[in-house]
């Protein structure tokens, strides 16, 4: 299946807030409302879902029947040209049999932004609907400023098409994310700790093919089922594709597992590269998050790329998940999209 990119969101264009898997309880709502009020004035009309304001702090917004409705109306709705939601969570995976991925392919694709947990649905988007889908800050990290090197994923949105680069950053954050209670209008990344991309094995890198995939914990409980048949998808694609993936938190043995239950899916067997973003998550007691790369991808005969920009650790490089994609690794560090509509 072919991937199509929806239109370039320009001012006036309306976006919608959903959680499709967790949602916003009280003590977070300046957060949110920070959020939102960032795209109003970067000159977008903004709507809120049913399922977003969380009062009773459950894991999940509202059943998975009303989540799949809402996701599923804004999604096919001409007048919404993208849906954020403020965050991941934790099962989104039970929305995935509620929608309706044949009439989604058949609509015309708008934006659909987020990364961890959210990106369950944008994996079966992308591969049995064919939307590309924006791999990057969540609504409630929008309001901060890009890093040096990176911008920001209103941007890539609002790309008219055309190749756009962006370079590894030179820092990451040290910690996890802002207290966004105590203040919920910062907008500036703290990033203090020296960082840089590395290759599992070689010098250099230079490969070129479509992206896929998203957050290693939530995509792996999904993998041999109708909704990450990504080896199907790749012997679609005109070249084969490059695979990203990245740790949210669980210690290296877990990752390790998970690793090799995708490549047993065959996940790797059409593959031009894989690229590891950068974790919080812990190493085991015998076993690094890097190792663990290594025990279950060492042999792959493709680069493995390792602490990109991009997962639960700042910053976020936000990336079309779908779209043509050049990754380089050597004199420089940097990744090249095409986002022209064909």
């Amino acid at each position: 299946m072919s991937t199509r990119l929806p239109a370039p969101l320009r001012p006036g264009d309306t976006i919608a807030v959903t959680a499709p898997s967790s949602g916003v309880t009280p003590e977070l709502w300046p957060r949110l409302d920070a959020g939102i009020a960032y795209l109003r004035r970067a000159g977008f009309e903004v709507i809120e879902g049913v399922c977003l304001r969380d009062r009773d702090d459950h894991h999940v917004s509202a059943s998975r029947e009303a989540r799949a409705d809402e996701l599923m109306a804004l999604l096919v709705d001409p007048d919404v040209a993208a849906v954020v939601p403020p965050w991941g969570g934790e099962t989104g995976i039970d929305l995935l049999p509620f929608l309706d991925f044949e009439l989604l392919a058949e609509c015309e694709p708008g934006w659909y932004v987020g990364f961890s947990d959210t990106t369950t649905t944008m994996l079966a988007l992308t591969l049995r609907s064919g939307w590309a889908t924006l791999h990057g800050m969540n609504l409630m990290d929008t309001p901060y400023a890009p890093a040096p090197g990176l911008v920001h994923w209103l941007d890539v949105a609002m790309a008219e098409g055309g190749e756009l680069t962006q370079r590894a950053a030179t820092h990451r954050r040290a910690d996890g994310w802002d207290d966004y209670v105590a203040d919920p209008e910062v907008d500036e990344l703290t990033l203090t700790v020296p960082t840089q991309w590395s290759l599992l094995d070689g010098s250099s890198v230079d490969v070129v093919g479509p992206l896929v995939g998203g957050c290693i914990e939530v995509l792996s409980p999904l993998v041999g089922t109708p909704f990450a048949d990504v080896p199907t998808w790749a012997q679609q694609q005109s070249r084969p594709p490059i695979v990203l993936l990245e740790a949210g938190g669980d210690d290296a043995f877990t990752i390790a597992r998970a690793l090799h239950g995708f490549r047993l899916a065959g996940w790797f067997e059409r593959c031009a590269g894989v690229l590891i973003g950068r974790t919080p998550a812990p190493d085991g007691a015998t076993l690094t998050q890097h190792e663990a790369v290594r025990e279950a991808l060492g042999d792959l005969d493709v680069p493995v790329v390792l602490d990109v920009d991009f997962g639960h650790q700042q910053p976020m490089m936000p990336l079309v998940l779908g779209a043509p994609t050049r990754v380089e690794v050597g004199a420089e560090q940097r990744i090249t999209q095409d986002l022209t509509r064909h």
